[in-house]
């Protein structure tokens, strides 16, 4: 039986792609590159800095000037990272639903506490989310089902009794490796390249409020 709905935030809840691509656009423009379009950077929104900064720059990790770039488009995504944020649509419905059928709900998401811990609170969720867990709250992020984990623990559950619904390959891949439900989040950051129907999610909505088929 299913006690509690467990959210990714990027892409999932909350639609960032507009301020998190303000702020790359900011750093090429620092740097006298070209802007990339929203129609580039909503497919990779949930990909966080990095996806970005490969987007912008077309390097990874193992390039020198990675470390300096990200730093800098997280100092231009802190400076604005809520102008643009909005819910998506029905979430706050499907909050209310959740609450109706007396199921908790939290969140876990890849992105660092310095932005979720203010982020959140700025959202205007039906009711606030009973745990938030952030990228680095246990010192890894998703894939890694070690947040997945915790976030249950929270709340004194187990994780077969948490569902969990995600936009990302490594949403699915979290809440499976720890025996969760999990539910894609159709309407989310996909993008073309992606396959998700191979990433093995329970269930696949296109709809915040069809999950209430579910519970």
């Amino acid at each position: 039986m299913i006690k509690a709905v467990l959210f990714d935030l990027d892409g999932t809840l909350a639609d960032t792609a507009r301020d998190l691509g303000a702020a790359l656009n900011r750093l090429l423009a620092e740097e006298g590159q070209p802007p990339q379009p929203y129609e580039a950077i909503r497919p990779i929104a949930s990909h966080g800095a990095r996806g970005l900064i490969r987007l912008g720059f077309g390097i990874d990790l193992d390039h020198p000037d990675f470390n300096t770039l990200r730093t800098r488009f997280l100092d231009h995504y802190e400076a604005s990272f809520a102008d643009q944020t909005h819910l998506f649509e029905g979430v706050n419905e499907l909050i209310l639903q959740l609450a109706a059928k007396d199921l908790r709900w939290g969140i876990i998401t890849n992105k660092p506490m310095r932005f979720t811990d203010r982020l959140v609170p700025a959202l205007p969720f039906a009711t606030r989310p009973e745990v938030v867990i952030s990228g680095d709250t246990v010192g890894v992020a998703k894939p890694d089902p070690r947040p997945m984990r915790h976030a249950a623990e929270l709340l004194g559950l187990t994780p077969e009794h948490c569902l969990y619904v995600g936009d990302a390959e490594r949403d699915i891949q979290a809440g499976k490796a720890v025996g969760m439900t999990t539910a894609l989040a159709n309407w989310g950051y996909i993008s073309d390249t992606d396959a998700p129907h191979d990433w093995g999610a329970d269930i696949a909505i296109d709809h915040p409020l069809e999950l209430l088929d579910y519970l």
